[in-house]
């Protein structure tokens, strides 16, 4: 079976110093209680959120099943006025509904142009954005997006990482969120950011095999909880009861390192996606040999990755 989670720590009330000097270097995920975030952790009830941002179309995805699955794209993409999807949200069963009485709603904020703008608060919901304080923990050049997410309760995103490290605040209801280190990428089963494997509770071990040797992370955020999620940290987030969050994307390395393209914050720096494409190119070429060769030169390659980029404290 899996190894029994390890509970992510919680510091209350750490400084900005504190975090930059104490725990960021650590490159391991931390909840943050006790942060000053604004009144949107009283405020922001259904009535509120509704009468607040009033009836702009907004697009959100419907399932009519709790896990959702991006791979398989087992849901839909739907428009609704903001009112009525917060009001849908909330609700466990529904008068009005797409596929079932009992689907479930999820909100991530876009923008305007998907292609070209970034998720902003500040942008696309005005009125909510001047209720929340962010924390200021990084640098304001550093800032990428803030990206407003509502859940239904019980809906649960698939296994992913993010190329930036991030804040999830959460602002009202609670949310359980399960963590892998990058170095547990060999057992995640991976297709591009996000893993195969939906059910982490309760895994497919016959299909998935070698998924228990992923070490698991776990904590359960409260309303006015902050979990800070490192750059290319897993994760994997099941909204326990109907809940409003925000996330926080920064850019922490070069900022031409990112992919100019990316409004997502999710697509792999500049020169991992050349050096995977150099991979692909190079095992393309092997294919030109017998097997017996293929197998030993790729062999060979597997050592050579493994002397020259991994490092020794690796495992």
């Amino acid at each position: 079976r899996e190894q029994p989670a390890v509970a992510v720590e919680r510091l209350e009330r750490v400084t900005r110093e504190r975090f930059l000097r104490d725990i960021y270097p650590r490159r391991k995920p931390v909840v943050l209680t006790g942060l000053e975030l604004g009144t949107c952790t009283t405020k922001w009830t259904v009535d509120y959120l509704s009468q607040a941002e009033g009836s702009k179309e907004v697009k959100i995805h419907v399932s009519a099943v709790p896990q959702m699955d991006f791979l398989s794209k087992n849901f839909v993409y739907r428009t609704l006025p903001f009112d009525v999807f917060v009001r849908r949200a909330a609700e466990v069963k529904h008068k009005e509904y797409f596929l079932t009485e009992d689907e479930k709603y999820y909100l991530r904020s876009v923008g305007e142009d998907v292609r070209k703008d970034i998720a902003d608060i500040r942008k696309q919901f005005p009125i909510l954005a001047e209720d929340v304080r962010i924390p200021e923990y990084f640098e304001k050049e550093q800032f990428f997006s803030s990206v407003f997410r509502i859940s239904s309760a019980g809906l649960q995103l698939w296994t992913h990482y993010d190329v930036m490290d991030n804040f999830l605040i959460q602002v009202t209801g609670k949310k359980r969120v399960v963590l892998y280190s990058p170095r547990d990428a060999p057992y995640l089963y991976l297709s591009g950011t996000k893993s195969e494997v939906l059910d982490v509770d309760n895994p497919d071990l016959e299909k998935y095999p070698l998924f228990v040797k992923a070490k698991r992370y776990q904590c359960v955020l409260e309303a006015g909880d902050v979990l800070f999620i490192p750059a290319l940290w897993f994760h994997n987030v099941i909204s326990e009861e109907f809940g409003v969050a925000l996330n926080v994307f920064w850019k922490h390395l070069p900022a031409e390192s990112y992919d100019k393209t990316d409004t997502y914050g999710n697509k792999d720096p500049m020169a991992a996606s050349r050096a995977i494409q150099i991979l692909d190119r190079a095992l393309k070429t092997l294919e030109e040999l017998p097997e017996e060769y293929r197998d030993f030169y790729a062999w060979r390659m597997v050592l050579r990755i493994q002397e020259k980029a991994y490092r020794n404290d690796y495992g």
